[in-house]
């Protein structure tokens, strides 16, 4: 990095900012990060509260390290679990230099989405507000969504963006940029996040779990590594437990004849070769384990804090 013209400081001095994505479940605050990292690492379904723990992704934006913590939907817990996710997200806030509170723009001003914001109305740092999926709602629908928002906590900055289609997020990620403070870069310029490769895998059969299983059973499930080797010629070989909680819910996941677990398997194993840009021998096991969901070490093995 090159001093000024007089020898002084640096004329661009690095920064280094905390951001933390908040809000409902299914606002888009995984395809965001995504968005704003430039390549996957936050997994994304179609269903709500896909994310359980806060996951960091790290985005350069000119002499900017935007440190990005993907965080669990916030919702009104009602067990262990749920209690561990939603304090994973506020954990988040408190470490953050800027809190964005992402909204889903199609979903409106609804009770989640304002209770949100009205417990954000206090933080001492700066909060703005994201519409997200803005393509889906007409503009002065927007303006009006933003300005009732606005009555709820004081937003030093509103954006409108769509993270699927990437329509404004660079609008975004330049602005953060510019708001961080002052300081040392933490990671790499290389590095994409801080998650460990056994981390990144177990998300990416989680994933899959979300996409091939029915309605309600994601939810009743869990990937835990089992172990991770590194292989001579480059390959990883992972294996990986799958938790349900009851014997009829293992029998969905592994289908008839085992089909069902071979897809999950099969699919999961590419992309996890393509986030680990390796060749990839993936082994799954489904384990019953009743009230998992509750037990506060297996929640922890799982990286959800304390374990709620």
């Amino acid at each position: 990095m090159a001093a000024d013209a007089t020898g002084g400081e640096p004329a661009n001095p690095r920064r280094c900012g905390v951001v933390a994505l908040l809000g409902a479940p299914n606002a888009g605050k995984s395809t965001l990060v995504n968005a704003l990292v430039g390549q996957k690492l936050a997994i994304v379904s179609p269903r709500v509260q896909t994310t359980r723990t806060r996951l960091l992704g790290i985005a350069i934006e000119g002499a900017a390290q935007l440190l990005l913590f993907d965080t669990p939907g916030l919702f009104e817990p009602r067990g262990r679990m749920d209690r561990a996710m939603v304090g994973e997200a506020w954990d988040a806030a408190r470490e953050a230099d800027i809190c964005l509170l992402l909204v889903d723009a199609a979903a409106g001003a609804n009770p989640p989405a304002l209770a949100i914001a009205d417990r954000l109305a206090d933080r001492p740092r700066p909060v703005w507000l994201v519409l997200n999926k803005v393509d889906l709602v007409p503009r002065p629908q927007l303006l009006g969504l933003a300005a009732t928002l606005n009555t709820h906590a004081p937003f030093a900055e509103t954006f409108m963006l769509s993270a699927l289609s990437g329509d404004g997020v660079a609008d975004l990620r330049a602005a953060l940029g510019r708001a961080a403070p002052e300081g040392a870069w933490l990671y790499p310029e290389d590095q994409l996040t801080d998650a460990p490769a056994r981390a990144l895998a177990c998300e990416l059969t989680r994933e899959q779990l979300y996409l091939q299983l029915g309605q309600e059973l994601p939810y009743a499930t869990a990937v835990l590594a089992e172990s991770f080797e590194e292989r001579g010629d480059g390959s990883a070989v992972i294996r990986q437990q799958i938790l349900v909680e009851r014997d009829s819910q293992k029998a969905i996941v592994l289908g008839r004849g085992g089909t069902r677990i071979r897809t999950i398997g099969e699919r999961a194993r590419v992309a996890i070769a393509q986030a680990l840009d390796r060749p990839v021998h993936l082994f799954l096991h489904v384990r019953v384990e009743p009230g998992w969901r509750e037990n506060p070490s297996l929640l922890r093995d799982l990286g959800l804090g304390r374990g709620g």
